[in-house]
């Protein structure tokens, strides 16, 4: 497609607007039109997102929505249930990347959230994630990104039940570690510097709402803990898995490779030589790709599964974007096909 398509983001003040607008500024076929923000109106984009200094273009109010090929909302949650029909009025696609419209049941926002006000929409959603959901993508005119949490939990486990290695019956244990980047840009206390440094803290022991789309997705309930650690960008997920029988590191690896061969944006890196020996978020920092991999614990008939991503890349704004490009039939890559950095410092 030579035509540019013309894009919106809404809430692009915040860590995860910012991403969006970083990658779309590089995409071939997105033109920015507008980025909102109610804190920044008239402010400079650059204001906020230094590194963005060089777009001419400034926060205008959510109110005043221009139409556009494409809305992507960074909201917090509750926030674009409430103008669904707004979003779809000034785009014909929306993307969004809250939680508003991922699981699609109404009684699964009754248990793990606060309720839905338009639940009418959420048989009408598609999931944004490609490796999970590509067939559904194609003319999708509203799409939810995934939760970090959980799409780093889902990548990791998927191959397995792909390859029939787990049928949901089995106990599976996951402890995430995540970075500061996934609280968002408000401040609190628990974010300042001088209280998150240096910090392995339990901040979800039980009953993450993340749990809620693993289970969906995957037809299998986790006992699943989420720990906040001092780095910046990343979520990396360790799965305990019991399966009913033995399994070799040879169906292991052929369960990866039947699942994520063909995936532009995932590698496999299970024991091999070097210091980075297993998924590493540092090593996927600033891109959209995702690591998996795997090690077997005969002795305690035990898989322990690995992944790793960038929680505002892959975890939210990369997704959004490749499941955009495949939404609208462009190059399912565009925009996105860089590499990270090596050596860098917290991610």
């Amino acid at each position: 497609m030579s035509e540019a398509l013309t894009a919106g983001v809404v809430g692009g003040s915040g860590f995860t607007g910012g991403e969006l607008l970083r990658l779309l500024d590089g995409h071939p076929n997105f033109e920015i039109a507008q980025a909102t923000s109610r804190s920044y109106e008239r402010k400079t984009v650059g204001h906020v997102h230094p590194n963005l200094r060089h777009l001419d273009l400034r926060f205008t109010s959510p109110e005043d929505l221009e139409s556009v090929d494409v809305l992507f909302t960074a909201t917090p949650h509750g926030v674009s249930m409430e103008h669904i029909d707004a979003f779809q009025d000034a785009a014909d696609t929306v993307v969004d990347l809250s939680a508003d419209f991922r699981l699609s049941e109404e009684a699964q926002y009754d248990e793990w959230y606060d309720g839905h006000i338009c639940p009418e929409y959420l048989d009408k959603s598609e999931y944004a994630l490609p490796e999970l959901n590509r067939e559904n993508l194609p003319g999708a005119d509203l799409i939810a990104a995934g939760g970090c949490n959980a799409t780093a939990t889902i990548l990791g486990l998927k191959p397995l039940f792909d390859a029939d290695i787990l049928s949901g019956d089995e106990q599976v244990v996951v402890d995430v570690k995540v970075g500061s980047s996934e609280g968002g840009a408000g401040a609190s206390k628990a974010s300042s510097h001088a209280e998150r440094s240096g910090i392995v803290r339990p901040y979800a022991p039980t009953g993450h709402r993340h749990e809620a789309e693993i289970e969906e997705y995957l037809g299998v309930s986790v006992s699943f803990t989420v720990h906040a650690v001092d780095m910046v960008r990343g979520a990396a997920a360790t799965c305990h898995v019991f399966p009913d029988g033995p399994v070799s590191k040879g169906d292991m690896w052929k369960a990866y490779r039947g699942s994520y061969g063909d995936e532009p944006f995932m590698r496999t890196v299970a024991g091999g030589g070097g210091v980075y020996r297993y998924p590493e978020p540092k090593s996927v920092a600033g891109t959209n790709f995702g690591e998996v991999g795997f090690e077997i614990d005969p002795a305690n008939r035990r898989l322990v599964v690995f992944s790793a991503i960038d929680n505002m890349m892959k975890g939210s704004a990369g997704q959004a974007v490749h499941a955009a490009n495949i939404a609208l039939d462009l190059e399912e890559t565009a925009g996105l096909d860089f590499t990270g950095f090596h050596p860098i410092g917290s991610p």
